[in-house]
């Protein structure tokens, strides 16, 4: 049985707001749907294995030479497409992050040091984990921003991590996946640095920035060309359907659609900060498209009973009961969403 809990878990619930998971409240963009649509008698068809055509308008998009990209389904294929690839003796991860990355690694065979955030930090990477990374270590990974804290590391602070992961030869792996949605998030972004460093590897999707988490489509930039060889010939062909790869192409093209992306989650995320703070909630500073806060009283199943599923972090190492995370919706939805918690927080005090 699954061990691995994440958000999503809508099919054996009654849920009419899903909070758990992180997608684009904008949805799939209108002109992917219509894509998609036009192109469904090719669905027939095998995919291409090689991803030719998402391929080159990843290139043109992320501005990277098209042999340094792989396309798996979703991101968590790309992660453990590459654990088994590399097959590290050890691996760091930080506790609390994504339980794929923890997953993948014991699924291949390594070790796994934790490095713990503290609660003091607001569960945020500070320099000190500089002095941990040394030849004990052989692949770390790093999420930016962190899921499910959801701060953004410091570029300072990641600059020195690429440095001492060079000198001792730590195979650094990024997971970007959220980047998208925080504000000059390129600028924090390690792409520059993979040009001329064949021990980077950074993870991207486009399950949550384009609403695509059904369709599955994720990708890894990285210009070690025989790692990407090597991960291409492990797990099945034909991973990456038509349809991913179709609206794949079509969703790079949507810009219009970023930025009123950008422009809807700032406004709704200070307006979910502002009243979760209000009703006494410990709100951690958001960065992306996900709220990460802290509630004396228990707040899932009372939810749950009212229809609104959320992320209760409880299985997150290092985090207790107390914590929870939630997406960011519509503001209609939002409003409904503090209503309901409003209310169930009244009624603990009764």
């Amino acid at each position: 049985m699954e061990k691995y809990r994440h958000g999503g878990e809508i099919y054996n619930k009654t849920v009419t707001l899903d909070y758990s998971v992180n997608i684009n409240p904008l949805g799939l963009p209108s002109r992917v749907k219509e894509v998609l649509i036009k192109n469904i008698d090719q669905f027939i068809q095998y995919p291409d294995n090689n991803c030719n055509t998402l391929i080159k308008a990843i290139a043109d998009y992320e501005q990277v030479d098209k042999n340094h990209i792989i396309c798996g389904n979703g991101a968590s294929d790309i992660i453990f497409r590459l654990c088994f690839a590399r097959k590290p003796k050890r691996a760091m991860v930080l506790a609390p992050t994504f339980s794929e990355y923890e997953k993948a690694l014991l699924a291949s065979g390594s070790a796994i040091e934790y490095y713990l955030l503290k609660e003091d930090d607001c569960y945020a990477i500070t320099e000190k984990i500089v002095d941990s990374l040394n030849e004990n270590v052989d692949m770390l990974f790093l999420c930016n921003p962190n899921n499910p804290v959801g701060n953004c590391m410091d570029i300072g602070i990641i600059e020195k991590i690429i440095q001492q992961c060079k000198i001792h030869n730590i195979f650094l792996v990024v997971d970007e996946c959220f980047l998208d949605f925080v504000e000059k998030g390129d600028l924090l972004s390690v792409k520059k640095y993979i040009h001329n460093n064949s021990n980077i590897f950074i993870i991207k999707a486009f399950t949550k920035i384009y609403a695509m988490a059904g369709l599955r489509l994720g990708y890894g930039l990285c210009c070690n060309f025989n790692l990407l060889e090597k991960m291409q010939d492990i797990g099945p062909s034909w991973n990456v359907s038509i349809p991913a790869q179709i609206a794949g192409v079509e969703a790079l093209l949507q810009q219009e659609y970023l930025k009123d992306t950008m422009e809807l989650i700032k406004i709704e995320r200070n307006y979910l900060c502002k009243h979760l703070k209000r009703l006494g909630l410990k709100v951690f500073d958001p960065t992306a498209n996900y709220i990460f806060f802290q509630s004396k009283k228990e707040l899932y199943e009372p939810l749950l009973k009212k229809g609104i599923l959320i992320r209760w972090c409880d299985n997150y190492r290092q985090l207790g009961k107390e914590y929870y995370r939630i997406a960011i919706k519509n503001h209609g939805e939002n409003v409904e969403f503090i209503n309901q918690i409003e209310q169930v927080l009244l009624e603990n005090n009764t």
